[in-house]
C-alpha cells in the first residue's frame, strides 16, 4: 500500500506518516504545490498511490478575511484537484473538512450532525464547506470534520495549536485572557490519525465528524490544559467580541461523532482523558 499523504509538514500530515510508516508517501509544500492543477495530476499518476489523504489547508482564520484568493485556491480548487486524481486512479480520497462549516445558527446547542445544515461564517469557514463538494465529486471519497486538533509529543511539541500556545505561556505568564462563549471539542492528533487510518480500511465512503467526544468552552479548556501541566495560571473569562478577533468564530460548533462510531473502529477519547494523555507524551524538555 502507497498511501500519499498531501500537507505532510502539518501536525496532522506528520502524525500520519508517523502512522502510516513505509506506507506513507509524505508529500509537503516544497514537493507538490496543490494550487497547482497540472502538476498535482501529473505527479499523482505517476506515482499512483491507493489512496490520498489531504491534510493540506489554509487555516489561518484571521489572515483569511485580507487574503480571500489563495485560501479558496488551497481550501476549494486544490481540493478539486485532487479529488480528478482520485477519479484517475480509481483510489479513496481523504479530505479533512472543519467544525466551522457551521456556527451561522447563534442560538443551536445540540451537537451537529453530518445531515444538519451547514451555515459558515467568514472566508475561511465558507472555503471550507465549498471544498467539501469538491472532495465528494470523487466516487470513493471521506470528509472528515474535525475541531480544534492538538499534538504536543516529539515533532509535534513546537507546533502552534492551542495546547502548545498555553503550555508555553504557562511557563512565562501568570494571567491570562481566555475566550469563554464558544464551544466546541478539542481533538488529540493522534487519535484522528489512527480514525483516518481505519477508514481507508472500509468502503463507508461519505461524510463524517470525528473528533473527541464531549465539549468544552476554550477556557475550560485552557483551566484543565494547566491543571493536568501542573501550571498556575490565573484565567479571566472573556468574550468574543471583547477578543477582537477579525474574523467570526461558531459560539458553538460541537460535532456528534455517532456515524463514525457506528463503524466499530478505534474509539475517540472523552477530551479530557486524550488531553491528560498527549501531555503525559510531551517531552520532557518542553515541560
Amino acid at each position: 500500500m502507497k498511501i500519499a499523504i498531501v500537507g505532510a509538514a502539518g501536525q496532522l500530515g506528520t502524525e500520519l506518516g508517523y502512522q502510516f510508516g513505509d506506507q506513507a508517501i509524505q508529500l509537503c509544500r516544497a514537493a507538490l504545490d496543490v494550487t497547482d492543477r497540472q502538476a498535482v495530476l501529473r505527479y499523482l499518476t505517476n506515482i499512483r498511490p491507493d489512496a490520498v489523504i489531504n491534510a493540506a489547508a489554509y487555516t489561518n482564520v484571521d489572515a483569511a478575511e485580507s487574503n480571500k484568493k489563495l485560501c479558496r485556491q488551497v481550501n476549494v480548487e486544490a481540493v478539486g484537484y485532487l479529488a480528478q486524481a482520485c477519479t484517475t486512479l480509481d483510489c479513496p480520497f481523504v479530505h479533512i473538512s472543519s467544525d466551522y462549516v457551521f456556527g451561522m445558527d447563534r442560538h443551536h446547542r445540540t451537537p451537529y450532525t453530518e445531515l444538519d445544515i451547514p451555515g459558515p461564517q467568514g472566508a475561511y469557514a465558507k472555503s471550507k464547506l465549498d471544498g467539501e463538494p469538491r472532495a465528494t465529486s470523487t466516487p470513493k471519497h471521506f470528509v472528515v470534520r474535525t475541531c480544534g486538533v492538538y499534538g504536543v509529543h516529539d515533532a509535534l511539541s513546537e507546533m502552534k495549536n492551542f495546547v502548545n500556545t498555553m503550555l508555553s505561556l504557562g511557563e512565562t505568564r501568570n494571567e491570562l485572557n481566555i475566550v469563554a462563549d464558544q464551544f466546541c471539542t478539542p481533538t488529540c492528533v493522534s487519535e484522528l490519525a489512527n480514525a483516518v487510518k481505519f477508514l481507508l480500511t472500509t468502503d463507508k465512503y461519505g461524510i463524517y465528524n470525528v473528533t473527541n467526544k464531549g465539549e468544552t468552552s476554550w477556557l475550560d479548556f485552557a483551566a484543565e490544559i494547566f491543571e493536568i501541566a501542573e501550571l498556575n495560571v490565573d484565567l479571566n473569562p472573556i468574550t468574543t467580541a471583547e477578543y477582537g478577533a477579525p474574523a467570526p468564530r461558531p459560539a458553538y460548533s460541537v460535532l456528534d461523532t455517532t456515524k463514525y462510531h457506528a463503524l466499530n473502529g478505534p474509539k475517540m477519547s472523552q477530551w479530557k482523558q486524550a488531553l491528560a494523555k498527549a501531555i503525559a507524551r510531551r517531552p520532557a524538555a518542553v515541560l
